[in-house]
């Protein structure tokens, strides 16, 4: 199937996003070829006999080379709840045009938290969460939740019914309102955004927006761009020079797989007078997913 016809199928599709969010591709200029035609003209002809494209995109995603990314654009259409939305807007790297409920009546919908999806505040991090409440909690949570929001809505119909300003009749909504909002990003800057928002530590409700932008629209968009894109920065693990260096201690000690025990005696001065160590444990998350440590 040709570009064209790709773009074609996949333009002003919605793809749902949790309970009443979407995202909708509305155009894209540029394909796989508009990286490497960006990458040659610093080479003129000559890298064409000796690489082709595949070879040529894989070589910049691998090498940092971010201007050739930069040629392709992508235009989204987005449906979020606001406070998704103010993570999703610290990305100040895109042309953001957001419904503004100044002028507009605000979206009659908000997010709805099901009940066995109340997750538990990280004890770890504090920015995360981990597991989930019990389920009698989830059930209480979420009644107050529909109540809460319910309220919130006549509230501000009131307001309106009554003559207030929109501009100020919205300013109760709670941040569980959608939004909508065009976001025109180019390539490296969207490839950028989703190795933060698919990874696994960011936050559950913007991963589904990111995993759903990537998959459903990048990867048909920019194929060659997208598998590169997976083997070198999504699938990729960083080796920091700490990690390396205890691996080196642990290989020369022939202690690979190493025990627990063994990974503290080869861990780095610095972290070993720690009681918590966020780089130590990710290196040792790091050897973990490397099959260098015993479970």
């Amino acid at each position: 199937m040709s570009n064209a016809a790709i773009t074609d199928q996949l333009r002003w599709k919605k793809w749902p996003v949790l309970d009443d969010g979407f995202v909708t591709l509305v155009d894209v200029m540029g394909d796989d070829t508009a990286v490497v035609q960006a990458a040659r003209v610093s080479y003129a002809q000559g890298t064409r006999k000796t690489s082709d494209d595949r070879t040529l995109i894989r070589y910049l995603m691998r090498h940092g080379h971010t201007t050739p990314f930069e040629m392709a654009e992508v235009k989204l259409l987005v449906r979020v709840p606001m406070d998704c939305w103010r993570q999703w807007i610290r990305h100040r790297t895109a042309s953001v045009n957001e419904t503004s409920t100044r002028y507009s009546i605000a979206i009659d919908a908000a997010q709805r938290t099901p009940p066995g999806q109340w997750r538990q505040q990280s004890r770890a991090n504090r920015q995360g969460s981990e597991g989930f409440l019990a389920p009698p909690i989830g059930e209480e949570l979420s009644a107050q939740e529909a109540e809460l929001q319910e309220y919130a809505r006549r509230v501000y119909q009131n307001r309106l019914e009554k003559g207030v300003a929109r501009e100020q009749a919205r300013k109760d909504l709670p941040l569980s309102t959608y939004t909508e909002a065009y976001w025109k990003i180019d390539l490296h800057n969207l490839l950028h955004f989703l190795q933060l928002r698919m990874d696994e530590h960011a936050q559950w409700e913007i991963r589904q927006y990111a995993t759903t932008i990537g998959r459903q629209i990048v990867r048909p968009l920019f194929p060659l761009v997208w598998e590169a894109f997976e083997d070198y920065r999504l699938a990729a693990i960083p080796l920091s020079r700490l990690d390396r260096e205890v691996i080196r201690r642990l290989a020369e000690a022939g202690r690979l797989p190493a025990s627990e025990a063994d990974f503290l005696a080869a861990q780095h001065p610095s972290w070993s007078g720690l009681a918590r160590c966020r780089e130590r444990d990710e290196c040792r998350a790091k050897l973990g997913a490397l099959g260098l440590l015993i479970e």
